[in-house]
């Protein structure tokens, strides 16, 4: 079974992340293995000998993923944003339990957390004035070391990587 969100990573609020209800993006299952073996360089661009696709998540997956982690976010979220690519479909599927409460912090959502470069690239693109720590942040898989100002919480943590 296919379902759709609305968000298009194209259609982008620095300020809020997507906007939900005025654009359109279809999550579908492709032939995508999760795990691939090879020589993949990560956005930080440190080489890693396997990669960890999540575009081989259908949005089932995703609510899934958003369910796993309300087990564990006990604090209410005003809403998620997602980093482009990966935390797009997750923030989206996140946002069904977003509390719409500007008073409570937001959820920055991503898909693999390497170096986390993303999230500081991301915070301070979107959110300048923000300090370090600030908003709930969140992570399928964390595959490197965090350091005390800029971490995520995850569901599923790597040991760190070497190359062979």
């Amino acid at each position: 079974m296919s379902k759709e969100y609305n968000v298009d990573i194209e259609q982008w609020d620095s300020q809020r992340g997507p906007s939900i209800q005025e654009s359109t993006f279809a999550i579908h299952r492709t032939e995508a293995r999760l795990f691939q073996w090879g020589e993949f360089t990560s956005h930080a661009g440190k080489q890693l000998p396997f990669k960890i696709e999540c575009d081989a998540f259908d949005a089932e997956d995703w609510d899934t993923i958003a369910k796993m982690v309300m087990l564990y976010q006990t604090k209410p979220f005003s809403h998620a944003e997602g980093i482009p690519r990966g935390g797009v479909p997750f923030a989206a599927a996140m946002n069904k339990y977003a509390s719409g409460d500007d008073a409570h912090m937001p959820m920055i959502c991503d898909d693999i957390w390497t170096t986390g470069t993303s999230f500081r690239e991301y915070v301070k693109q979107s959110h300048p004035s923000a300090l370090n720590g600030w908003a709930y942040r969140w992570v399928v898989f964390a595959r490197g070391r965090m350091d005390n100002m800029n971490q995520a919480r995850s569901l599923f943590r790597l040991p760190e990587v070497r190359m062979v």
